[in-house]
């Protein structure tokens, strides 16, 4: 698909984003690390179904300025937000992946007029517990390109896209730019609070998706179940045979579960 970048600007740099298609809004945010074309295989799908799809880059990522003086999933949420009131479209579906299914939590509690219902992929209910040796692979990690892109590969335990090498070629290119690393690194600290705590302010309908071999979880369905716990309205759908990031990996099945939870947020 052929792509235009725009940009809404931030009290600290600006959030770069990309549209396709019309219709109601779904608005797509990735993980730590990577950037909006973790949602290649997925927006296409979302689009031919009728939907005006925004994918965003996550502050400090991709094509979004760097030097943020925070990385906190409250103020990855506002980010999202402005893109709604930028497109000017709204309301819309959010939808977070990994460290962004925090901040689609605090978008939705803070501005319930702009956003119709949110989708958590991969959402982390605690912070992991992680023994020394664990901690000390971590720390090298989000501070290396390189071994950032190692670790990536392992979240596709199943299965991997055809064109997956090419696009984490890309993610570490983008990751080598001065400054992504330390956006990185922002993502990844912990913070208080934690979404968690604003769930129940949650109105919205909400819809948690997990991959049954989701290699950051011990037991992928439990963790769905603990996070759809959490809200006052929420179901909890597993793709079978998927890892970190469905909407690379199982595209189809995921387009499938997003679709009909937006036609309940829409009313379509």
């Amino acid at each position: 698909m052929a792509m235009t970048t725009s940009q809404v600007r931030r009290d600290g740099g600006h959030i770069a984003y990309e549209v396709h298609g019309e219709g109601p809004l779904v608005v797509l945010s990735h993980g730590m690390g990577e950037n909006r074309a973790s949602f290649r295989h997925l927006v296409p799908l979302l689009v031919a179904a009728g939907h005006r799809v925004a994918s965003v880059d996550v502050r400090g990522h991709g094509q979004s300025s760097v030097g943020w003086p925070t990385y906190t999933p409250a103020e990855v949420g506002a980010d999202l937000l402005a893109v709604v009131r930028d497109i000017d479209a709204g309301p819309a579906v959010l939808v977070g992946s990994s460290s962004s299914a925090a901040a689609v939590v605090f978008a939705a509690a803070e501005a319930p007029d702009l956003v119709s219902g949110i989708v958590q992929i991969g959402a982390f209910v605690s912070q992991p517990k992680l023994n020394p040796l664990m901690r000390m692979a971590l720390g090298a990690v989000v501070r290396s390109p390189r071994l950032f892109g190692m670790f990536h590969k392992t979240l596709f335990p199943v299965h991997r896209p055809a064109d997956d090498a090419a696009y984490r070629r890309s993610m570490v290119a983008n990751l080598r730019e001065p400054g992504r690393m330390a956006a990185t690194r922002g993502v990844a600290e912990p913070v208080d609070p934690h979404w968690t705590t604003r769930a129940r302010e949650v109105r919205q309908p909400v819809l948690v998706l997990m991959g049954t071999k989701d290699p950051d979880f011990p037991d992928p369905a439990a963790e769905a179940r603990a996070a759809r716990r959490l809200f006052g309205t929420a179901e909890a759908r597993m793709i079978e045979e998927s890892g970190h990031y469905p909407h690379a990996d199982r595209p189809q099945r995921t387009a499938e579960e997003l679709l009909g939870f937006v036609a309940v947020c829409t009313g379509a």
